[in-house]
């Protein structure tokens, strides 16, 4: 399937010459590595979801990983994460402009607990715009296995599902403002 976005020219004055329909290319392109912000941005949305000795462990981590591909509707399949259109996020909407235009994107970020848990540390919208394009879109990321089964660490439970002290207060783990 092919998208197709018009796209308005404002630098004419021939009203018909600004309309310029440009067909979105089926395979994003996507740059060699993360960049900076993209691990800034993962450290921020992480230090919501763990303590911070594991949060600067993870950090590291994600910078050591080995590159992966993945296709797009894996990725928000096996992360539980809705499909996210262009009306409904302006970041969608602005990666897919990037696509439309062959600008690179950069490679996702994603952690898994070692059992059922993947979150997508950095990357959600450009993943939502990859499976916009192509559901079979091949998206390159990083990925980090983090967690009891995944290491040997000292705690059998995997560490995004340890209680936190608001957690606990909220009656554990599984509870609280997250839901569970």
């Amino acid at each position: 399937m092919r998208a197709v976005y018009l796209v308005i020219d404002t630098s004419s004055s021939d009203p018909i010459a600004r309309i310029v329909v440009r067909a979105m290319a089926k395979k994003p392109k996507w740059l060699s590595e993360p960049e900076e912000k993209d691990y800034a941005a993962a450290r921020s949305y992480l230090s919501l979801l763990l303590a911070p000795d594991e949060l600067s462990e993870v950090a590291e981590l994600l910078r050591k990983a080995p590159d992966g591909l993945w296709r797009a509707k894996d990725i928000l399949r096996a992360a539980q994460l809705p499909l996210l259109k262009r009306k409904q996020s302006s970041e969608v909407a602005e990666k897919l402009e990037h696509i439309a235009s062959g600008t690179p994107l950069s490679p996702i970020l994603l952690i898994h607990d070692g059992r059922d848990r993947l979150e997508v540390a950095d990357g959600y919208h450009r993943a939502c715009a990859a499976c916009l394009v192509d559901e079979d879109s091949q998206v390159p990321g990083r990925l980090v296995f983090f967690g009891a089964s995944a290491s040997h660490t000292r705690d059998p439970a995997p560490l995004f599902l340890r209680a936190t002290p608001a957690q606990r207060a909220w009656g554990g783990a599984s509870e609280g403002p997250r839901g569970g």
